[in-house]
């Protein structure tokens, strides 16, 4: 009788065993992200985050075909041969079925050609460099922004402030240059008048004094940085101590977007008064009901109002399960088929992604943005004067000039 009985649990056991796997087995998703110097730990934290609560978010309505979403975190250290042997890693012995989270252009730029090599969807999370979509690649998508949409939003202000003179700096990367050189031809284009300039700096400087003094005798209308932390706050603190932006006579336009950062008025103080920022989130902007809930829960867990990376992020595995869920599979063919018919309410509005190839191919091309002025010292961002959005005429008049 106990062999018996012994014998018909084993058998039970063996035909459960396969379905108790499959329930449970999570969905492995990979994300290199830099967690570590040079790279801009801040964006990596901020990327990190919105990846959790979307994780969060899927799993408390049943996971993804039955499965939770479990997250493989890589440091990059913001090194595109790092990121490169982190998305192999992650392929090959992880076996992840799917990249997200990448936010610095010059290691996307590595990881893509790893993932198509590979077969494997990645989604880019923050890398603005127009090179990425210009790949070409079947295996990536973009829910990022892009240089090419900063250059046009940016060009559109400079051309309607009227100012005369524009020095840009940026940093050196696919990033920093790509912009510059975008800014560049669209000045050229709908503000041909003005003398645009841009100088490149390196990003791991410690001392950015010698490319800030010659402007006292240049007196430039306006100074865009095209910069991302902590670079671009020691560039602004010392524009700032050497009497030149913002003032008076010149503007600061930041075109990385790095002023709702929760660490950005602890760096730059009085340094940010006055600054004009070309942005991607502002709470005025309406949100979608997964956008409302996002934001909500990361309200409740940190306290403040989240920045634009943390929409990115929690769309980025969004959308990845969307495509996992439609495709009724994990394989990489039918996710990537999948991925390319998208039609999915996001956080800031129906993401898609074009299909032509070219500057836009496989790219939210219509992605929102803002631009807004920080008008008083640690003035958050519910606060600052918002001079154009959806469906917000832009209007420069509203700008105020620093005192001093």
């Amino acid at each position: 009788m106990n062999r018996r009985r012994l014998l018909l649990t084993l058998i039970a056991v063996a035909v459960a065993w396969p379905f108790a796997a499959s329930a449970q087995d999570a969905i492995k998703i990979g994300a290199p992200i830099s967690m570590s110097p040079p790279g801009s730990v801040t964006q990596g934290k901020e990327v990190r985050d919105g990846l959790t609560l979307a994780q969060q978010i899927l799993d408390k309505r049943g996971g993804v075909l039955g499965r939770k979403i479990e997250i493989l975190y890589e440091d990059t250290q913001g090194i595109p041969e790092k990121g490169r042997a982190a998305v192999e890693k992650l392929i090959t012995r992880d076996k992840v079925v799917a990249i997200v989270g990448e936010h610095a252009s010059s290691v996307t730029l590595a990881d893509i050609e790893v993932a198509h090599r590979y077969n494997i969807p990645l989604m880019n999370t923050n890398a603005w460099s127009d090179a990425v979509r210009l790949k070409g690649y079947p295996q990536v998508f973009n829910r990022a922004n892009y240089n090419s949409r900063v250059a046009e939003a940016m060009g559109e202000v400079i051309a309607k402030m009227k100012v005369k003179n524009v020095v840009a700096f940026a940093e050196n990367t696919d990033y920093g240059t790509g912009q510059a050189e975008a800014m560049k031809k669209t000045l050229a284009r709908v503000a041909p008048d003005v003398k645009f300039t841009s100088r490149v700096l390196d990003r791991a400087a410690k001392d950015f004094t010698p490319a800030v003094l010659p402007l006292k005798s240049e007196k430039p209308d306006m100074v865009v940085t095209i910069m991302i932390p902590p670079a671009s706050y020691l560039l602004m603190n010392q524009l700032y101590e050497n009497g030149i932006a913002p003032s008076r006579q010149t503007w600061l336009y930041d075109g990385a977007g790095v002023a709702d950062y929760p660490e950005f008025w602890d760096n730059v103080k009085d340094a940010g008064v006055g600054l004009l920022s070309f942005g991607l989130y502002h709470p005025q902007m309406t949100l979608s009901a997964l956008g409302k809930e996002v934001r909500t829960l990361y309200m409740e867990q940190h306290k403040r109002e989240p920045n634009r990376l943390i929409f990115q992020a929690a769309d980025s595995l969004f959308l990845v399960a969307d495509a996992i869920t439609r495709a009724k599979s994990t394989e990489a063919d039918p996710v990537i088929k999948a991925l390319r018919e998208t039609r999915f309410e996001g956080s800031q509005g129906t993401v898609t992604f074009e299909k032509e190839q070219g500057l836009y191919f496989q790219t939210w091309k219509n992605i929102p943005y803002i631009t807004y002025q920080l008008t008083a010292k640690g003035q958050q961002l519910p606060d600052t004067l918002l001079i154009q959005g959806p469906g917000i005429e832009l209007s420069v008049d509203k700008l105020m000039r620093p005192a001093r």
